[in-house]
């Protein structure tokens, strides 16, 4: 066998299509392309995304995505950060003078299950069903 005797097996090879060259090719005079209409022109056809004249999906969706303005001022804070608390009153003023969210803030909520050495007085924050399980371990108290 030689490099110029190699060829495809007999039928992995189809001749292409050669559109309207008469009737007999199958595929003469409109050349499958139907009659009329816009797809039937030469160069007739219509760009992508386009969906009929309905505002196309591109165009209905936001150019950039959404970001709430209360995530701005929101975070959360983790039940063992508390030890680093001079106090054992817990409310927002507390946690922003101890560096524990920035001064910008204004919701915080507690979550976690960290195991607590002093029992802390939360005031004025929401906490998870994590945490009020550890600050009550601790014996401390959830007011407000």
């Amino acid at each position: 066998m030689r490099l110029n005797d190699i060829k495809p097996a007999t039928g992995a090879k189809r001749a292409r299509r050669r559109r309207g060259r008469g009737m007999a090719s199958g595929s003469g005079k409109t050349g499958g392309r139907g009659h009329k209409g816009q797809k039937s022109r030469a160069g007739g056809s219509v760009r992508r995304g386009f969906e009929g004249g309905q505002m196309p999906l591109q165009r209905r969706l936001p150019k950039f995505g959404f970001r709430s303005r209360k995530s701005l001022v929101s975070e959360g804070v983790r039940t063992a950060a508390l030890e680093g608390l001079d106090g054992v009153t817990v409310t927002l003023d507390s946690l922003q003078a101890a560096g524990l969210v920035a001064k910008n803030v204004k919701y915080v909520k507690l979550f976690g299950e960290a195991e607590l050495s002093r029992a802390y007085t939360v005031r004025g924050i929401p906490v998870t069903k994590g945490a009020r399980a550890a600050i009550e371990a601790g014996n401390g108290r959830i007011e407000g």
